[in-house]
């Protein structure tokens, strides 16, 4: 484990309130693209971070197996890859399998790192769904031995993470190789919790990932009420809680989008109490219903899954967040110098308000209600 130093950390602070960097880009046509700029962009930021955690997700990096889930696991020990192998033997036909492509880089012990592509079997399915299979056996993996995590289970994406700087990160697994249409970076300053392989962003359930600058003093009991749904938080960060939030609320309760936002950073009840009554009567609900769901504390986050990226400050904007766009790209990023770095002109640029989403889809998703980008 890497200690804070008096480089990285000349006060001898035991925290910073400001730290973490958080990027993300979209081409709306969906048209893929390298690693190059957002990792240029999370680089610029590293004055941000301590290199305790970097990480980067990315869709549409997998064309050839888009119909099989890729899961990503980080092998703590060879036992728990021997167990893992063969629960995932029993529960699913592996149709290919390999060690990950990683270099020497500047990160801390990694661990064996393996990527499966596979399917659930049909017989086991019983009366789920294909994703609550999948969510249940990542749950299963992550608890069974302590030393297996699935960091990374979606379909055509993936998740890639350590301990180390983004662009350390970045070159440990190759990504210079890879191309996806949507990516999201995070740059690590862990205050609360470890920094450790598994407690690294982004945080992944199916093709849901969570990029986060901030702490939530929420959650236990976020935690708790997750844990009713099956949820099984396994990774030692408050960031967590997140992503399954996130999957619960937008997949499995089908939610839009501006109510959820309006779960995890819900208005003041003193702004409730000022709404029109049909307003009021719809926000007291929201929070009386999901009121273990605020996330309380100062955050600001991107969300994505395939054909949309969502970036959400709490609601009084404790934390930083800006947004650009230029021609078919959307940029939301911790600091404008990131965005202006690989696109020094943009057709617009903006500073969301607190608790208001900046909501980028793909043009030819049929859900999509509007053609890009919806933002204030």
């Amino acid at each position: 484990m890497k200690n804070l130093s008096r480089i990285n950390n000349p006060y001898n602070d035991d925290k910073d309130f400001d730290g973490c960097s958080i990027f993300g880009m979209m081409n709306v046509e969906g048209k893929r693209f390298s690693s190059r700029d957002p990792v240029r962009a999370i680089a610029n930021m590293h004055d941000r971070g301590n290199g305790l955690g970097g990480g980067l997700a990315v869709y549409g990096i997998y064309p050839q197996f888009k119909d099989y889930y890729a899961f990503h696991i980080m092998y703590l020990s060879r036992d728990a890859k021997d167990k893992t192998d063969r629960t995932l033997a029993a529960n699913f036909n592996i149709i290919y399998d390999e060690e990950m492509q990683t270099r020497p880089a500047n990160v801390i012990d990694p661990p064996m790192v393996w990527r499966y592509f596979v399917q659930p079997k049909r017989r086991r399915l019983e009366k789920m769904t294909a994703d609550d299979y999948v969510t249940e056996k990542v749950m299963r993996i992550n608890t069974e031995t302590g030393k297996a995590f699935v960091f990374s289970s979606g379909k055509n994406m993936g998740v890639f993470k350590g301990v180390g700087y983004p662009e350390d990160v970045a070159d440990f697994f190759c990504l210079e190789d890879y191309q996806g249409y949507l990516w999201t970076v995070h740059g690590r300053f862990p205050t609360n919790t470890p920094g450790w392989w598994g407690g690294a962003h982004p945080f992944n359930i199916l093709d849901w990932t969570v990029v986060h600058n901030g702490e939530l003093s929420s959650y236990g009991i976020n935690r708790r009420f997750l844990e009713m749904y099956g949820y099984k938080c396994t990774m030692q960060t408050d960031t967590e809680v997140l992503a399954y939030a996130v999957d619960l609320l937008m997949r499995r309760q089908k939610l839009p989008i501006d109510i959820v936002t309006k779960v995890l950073a819900a208005p003041l009840w003193s702004e409730i109490d000022k709404m029109e009554p049909k307003q009021q009567q719809a926000f007291r609900a929201i929070r009386q219903t999901y009121g273990s769901l605020l996330m309380n504390g100062p955050f600001s986050i991107i969300v994505a899954h395939h054909g949309e990226m969502i970036g959400l400050t709490d609601r009084i904007k404790l934390r930083p967040l800006v947004a650009g766009t230029r021609g078919d790209f959307l940029y939301i990023s911790s600091e404008e110098a990131a965005i202006r770095l690989v696109s020094p002109t943009l057709d617009k640029f903006w500073y969301p308000r607190g608790g208001e989403p900046v909501v980028g889809k793909l043009r030819n998703q049929k859900s999509a209600v509007s053609a890009s980008v919806e933002g204030n």
